[in-house]
C-alpha cells in the first residue's frame, strides 16, 4: 500500500492504495467517479480518457501511484453548477450520445482538442478523436456537435440557436 494524493476536478483526494491499481480503477471504485469507463483495458478505445496535468491520457494504462501529485480532470468536472458544458449541450442537440459508453472519453479528448484548436476544421476533429472508438453514432453526429459547440455551424448559417 502507498499513500497518494491528487487533485481531481479541483478537489484534493488522498488515498492509501495498492500499488498495482490503475488510475481508472481508483477513480471509479475508490473515489466514485464512474463517468470514466473501461472499454478495452489496453489503451486502444479511448473510453477511459481523462486529462492529467493538461495532457489527455488513457487511465487504464496508468498506475494510480504514478498519478501522485498530479492535477486530473474527468468528465464529472465538465458541468458547472448543474449546467452542461457547451460541448455536452451540442452532443445532446446532435444526438452524439447514443449508448453513451464512449462519451466521457470523447468529451475529454474534445476538450483537449479545443484547447489546442478553438475552431478546429472537420479534418482536425477527425484526427483529434481518432483514438476514441464509438460503435453507435458513426462519428458524424460527434463531428457536427463539435462544429456546433465552436459556433462554426451558426457562422455558416447551418444552425440557429434560440
Amino acid at each position: 500500500m502507498k499513500r497518494v494524493q491528487f487533485t481531481i476536478n479541483g478537489d484534493l483526494y488522498e488515498r492509501e492504495i495498492h500499488e498495482h491499481r490503475t488510475l481508472l480503477h481508483v477513480l471509479r471504485e475508490e473515489i466514485g467517479l464512474t463517468g470514466t469507463k473501461e472499454g478495452c483495458g489496453a489503451g486502444e478505445c479511448g473510453a477511459c480518457t481523462i486529462i492529467m496535468n493538461g495532457v489527455p491520457i488513457n487511465a487504464c494504462l496508468v498506475l494510480a501511484v504514478e498519478a501522485d501529485g498530479t492535477e486530473i480532470e474527468t468528465v464529472e468536472g465538465e458541468s458547472k453548477s448543474g449546467r452542461l458544458s457547451p460541448v455536452q449541450e451540442a452532443f445532446d442537440r446532435h444526438h452524439a450520445v447514443q449508448c453513451g459508453f464512449c462519451t466521457p472519453g470523447m468529451l475529454m479528448t474534445i476538450k483537449d482538442l479545443l484547447q489546442r484548436y478553438p475552431k478546429p476544421s472537420r479534418e482536425q476533429i477527425i484526427e483529434g478523436i481518432e483514438g476514441n472508438f464509438c460503435r453507435c453514432t458513426g462519428y458524424e453526429q460527434i463531428i457536427e456537435a463539435v462544429l456546433d459547440a465552436t459556433g462554426q455551424l451558426e457562422e455558416k448559417g447551418e444552425i440557429k440557436h434560440a
